[in-house]
């Protein structure tokens, strides 16, 4: 089920290769930065390995497993429907977490996801000036800034929600320059 997801939410916005839809192929160039890591031209990160963020974030969603699989997959189909130019990232790689965390921006983060104990989070970073007409924020709500939403097991995500969400912090992104 995860894979028909992926295929038909790749095939939508041109993905298929495994990169997201603004990082572009290796053999385009790449050079190493200050963090020792390659960089692709446009300052898109891929692994020493030559991992693409995409493909990263794809074996994050699979690790999940089970629901946080299922819900970790259809939160970022609802961020990439949004504006499929969102550039991918994998970040805060730790010993308590090797594998880091996927980060979703457009001139600044849009969202990160975190999977948990037992929730899968996305965390708004500018959420607290979002519009949330559907009331999907329901965590971090004593922050002055920083918004999330906790997905629990038999939780669906609302694609449609999520989407108009993420469109906000991409527009709100744009207009703060950061």
């Amino acid at each position: 089920m995860i894979a028909n997801i992926f295929q038909s939410h790749d095939a939508f916005v041109g993905v298929g290769n495994g990169y997201s839809s603004r990082l572009p192929r290796h053999d385009q160039g790449a050079a190493k930065g200050a963090t020792g890591r390659e960089q692709v031209r446009e300052g898109h990160e891929v692994s020493g390995d030559g991992t693409s963020a995409s493909k990263q974030i794809d074996a994050i969603v699979t690790a999940a497993g089970g629901w946080q699989e299922q819900t970790l997959a259809h939160a970022r189909a609802a961020v990439r429907t949004a504006d499929p130019t969102v550039v991918e990232e994998v970040k805060w790689k730790k010993p308590s977490n090797p594998m880091g965390n996927p980060v979703w921006s457009s001139d600044g983060i849009i969202c990160v996801g975190n999977t948990l104990k037992r929730a899968v989070r996305l965390t708004f970073p500018k959420g607290a000036l979002l519009d949330d007409r559907e009331g999907l924020f329901n965590a971090r709500l004593e922050s002055k800034t920083v918004r999330a939403i906790d997905y629990r097991e038999g939780d669906t995500v609302d694609q449609v929600a999520l989407t108009g969400l993420v469109v906000q912090a991409i527009r709100l992104n744009s207009r703060s320059g950061r």
